[in-house]
């Protein structure tokens, strides 16, 4: 279970298309509390993702090979699969010129309340599929798996958590240097997206069929 949640939440963590907002955020007026809305708001998800299911398997793990473990092994083999299809097919078609979406002209007059909606928006929700279908081999009676769940809570969040903190105590040299690396990210968002679908789902698909195996 903590490989594969490290592997899911350094995925999330990676991810151009939320970062690339993210920076836009930062860069705007009152861009600190947009940010920390937003980050706040990511978080807050993640943590409600894993609470449900903690609260279908009341905190102890499904034995393996049973219905509902088995049931979980095969909904993460299907992301993966689904993943590994979705990075194929971007790659077919990758050779486009990238177009900013045409909500970020308009996010310097976001307010606190739509930051964090976006962060609900931006999620890769097949990613944090994956996760859910992961923890529900959590054992809550253990402190290992708690502090395996928080750790993918953290990673998942890290890439907002420093940006956020960048911004905090060195205003001047972060808006420079993340508007670099939001540049840097839109010229290579096609690649990273395909990259970042294409290892997850190699990865989760031949865990879950070694788990299905043994």
């Amino acid at each position: 279970m903590i490989v594969d949640l490290v592997v899911i939440g350094t995925a999330i963590t990676l991810g151009p298309l939320h970062n690339s907002a993210f920076i836009l955020l930062l860069a705007s007026r009152r861009g600190v509390r947009k940010g920390l809305a937003f980050l706040l708001s990511w978080l807050a998800d993640l943590i409600a993702v894993i609470a449900c299911v903690m609260l279908l398997t009341g905190g102890t793990p499904p034995v393996h090979h049973t219905s509902p473990s088995t049931a979980a092994v095969a909904a993460k083999l299907a992301i993966g699969v689904g993943l590994v299809g979705f990075g194929c097919y971007r790659y077919r078609t990758m050779p486009r010129p990238y177009r900013p979406p045409t909500w970020t002209a308009r996010i310097d007059q976001a307010s606190l309340a739509t930051a964090a909606a976006l962060a609900w928006l931006l999620q890769p929700w097949a990613l944090v599929a994956a996760g859910a279908a992961t923890v529900i081999d959590a054992d809550l009676s253990t402190l290992t798996d708690w502090l395996a769940l928080t750790g993918y809570c953290l990673l998942a969040t890290l890439s907002l958590l420093a940006m956020e903190l960048y911004t905090v105590w060195a205003p001047a040299s972060a808006q420079a240097r993340l508007h670099h690396l939001r540049t840097w990210l839109e010229g290579h968002q096609e690649q990273l997206v395909i990259s970042l679908a294409l290892l997850a789902g190699l990865w989760l698909t031949g865990s879950s069929i070694y788990a299905l195996a043994t």
